[in-house]
């Protein structure tokens, strides 16, 4: 039986690699077509997030050339998540799987046939998962594994070297549509689906062309999305500190008290200094933390939508869509 596959690939600003990448993905659909691994209706569906460049543009003449070549445009910029979302949603009802990857092609395209070939064996999640980093330069290395730990120890569980290359089964994609966050990281809401996962290991490469649309910066704040999206464990780290000073101003009491029993002349001026700085950053950081939680739910609160669609090219309704 022919399986509907469809590979989702979320855009911003790619005219430069698009043309590329759309002619290596549709020549990768043709073959697994042709080996009776993917039906006639499967599809590789460009996501564009309100790119300021001519990438719709693009994608919509790539779709004039081979209806193998779908497009979704948003309404404007959601950010990699909520495009990727949008995507994997268009396509969910549609296809039996549906492959999500970047555009940038440093993913491996030739992985796609040993998910597939999971898929076909009864996997409803593939994750894509590098097999090392020897081409990264010691701080790109350092800092990507510092983030997935990182991750861990706050409770957000992850696929280390694992971004958002993976496989998911039309169940799979179903589960998913069941979480309602507008706070995604994707990373670690599908861990949580469970049924029947995998890997298939592959070696990165370099991008083929543009700039990476995720420098250190932007790392540290998908990082920080992550760990107050998924894990309270950061609260629960304030509750601990709060509890190991209150230990510790117990200790300075009694130690002051036995100081003035043995008539000893208290100074400590600095260490008073200290301690009161040291006070004071530890509740500026607490209330922080607890002010990144309130903002959350104040934005899941409203209940707005994570995407709006303004235009589907393909066998799709050309029509305003939201989620």
């Amino acid at each position: 039986m022919n399986h509907t596959l469809y590979i989702v690939v979320p855009c911003y600003n790619e005219e430069e690699v698009l043309p590329e990448t759309a002619g290596r993905l549709k020549a990768k659909l043709e073959q697994l077509m042709a080996a009776g691994k993917a039906g006639p209706k499967s599809r590789v569906l460009f996501v564009n997030d309100g790119s300021k460049d001519r990438t719709w543009e693009i994608i919509c003449q790539l779709h004039a050339q081979s209806p193998l070549l779908c497009g979704v445009d948003l309404s404007r910029n959601r950010g990699h998540q909520n495009a990727l979302l949008a995507g994997l949603m268009t396509a969910r009802d549609k296809a039996d799987a549906v492959i999500s990857m970047d555009a940038d092609l440093q993913d491996d395209v030739d992985a796609v046939d040993a998910m597939v070939d999971k898929f076909l064996q009864g996997v409803d999640i593939v994750y894509g998962v590098r097999s090392s980093r020897n081409r990264d330069s010691f701080f790109k290395r350092t800092t990507a594994e510092a983030f997935y730990r990182l991750m861990d120890a706050m409770g957000a569980e992850t696929v280390f070297n694992h971004a958002d290359y993976r496989l998911m089964s039309r169940r799979a994609l179903d589960g998913l549509a069941q979480f309602q966050e507008v706070n995604l990281f994707l990373r670690g809401i599908v861990p949580m689906i469970g049924y029947r996962t995998d890997v298939v290991e592959y070696q990165r490469g370099e991008r083929f062309a543009g700039q990476s649309k995720y420098p250190l910066k932007k790392m540290l704040a998908f990082a920080l999305e992550g760990i107050t999206s998924l894990s309270v464990r950061p609260l629960r780290l304030i509750t601990a500190l709060g509890f190991l000073v209150f230990l510790a101003s117990l200790v300075m009491i009694a130690y002051n008290v036995a100081r003035w029993i043995g008539g000893n002349t208290i100074t400590g001026w600095a260490s008073l200094a200290c301690s009161i700085w040291l006070i004071g950053g530890l509740i500026l950081l607490a209330l922080g933390v607890i002010g990144e939680y309130v903002g959350k739910l104040y934005l899941e609160s409203k209940h707005r939508p994570r995407f709006l669609i303004r235009q589907v090219l393909g066998d799709v309704r050309n029509e305003e869509e939201t989620a």
